[in-house]
């Protein structure tokens, strides 16, 4: 085990930062994390492993943890790949989740902010009996994030 391991950030390349830095903001409560990040130059292109490297890009505090708590990190490379399609079932990184009061509620929020809808609001009881009401939905470009809201 690696000695005093503590999670930090997760990382969320974008189209255009401060379109979903904003979503985030307004949707989830994410609170900016100064200062914004501008960043080119030898040092990006060698720990990128990118030639002619450039980004530009903020940090949103997460809800939740307080003013020490993990971030959402949110940067837009000045050359995008093309991605492909979020999918539920892909390996690798899946999507952010949300612990939220009303997953409906919620979920009308996000789509009414920009986003979309990937599957219905389903709910499901655990092995230890407790219940989950939850769903699939998407920022606006296109990112997964599930909603979720617990009960005994």
């Amino acid at each position: 085990m690696i000695c005093q391991a503590k999670y930090v950030h997760t990382n969320l390349i974008a189209r255009d930062w401060r379109g979903l830095a904003r979503f985030y903001g307004d949707v989830f409560g994410c609170v900016p994390v100064p200062p914004e990040r501008d960043y080119a130059g030898p040092v990006l292109e060698a720990g990128t492993g990118l030639p002619g490297a450039e980004l530009r890009g903020i940090h949103l505090r997460l809800p939740g943890h307080g003013e020490d708590g993990p971030t959402l990190e949110i940067f837009e490379y000045s050359e995008l790949l093309e991605a492909a399609r979020p999918a539920v079932n892909r390996p690798g990184y899946g999507h952010i989740a949300f612990s939220v009061g009303s997953v409906e509620a919620a979920r009308s929020e996000v789509l009414a902010r920009g986003g979309a809808t990937v599957g219905q609001v389903v709910g499901l009881t655990t092995a230890d009996g407790k219940q989950v009401t939850w769903c699939y939905v998407t920022d606006p470009e296109g990112n997964l994030i599930e909603l979720q809201s617990w009960t005994r």
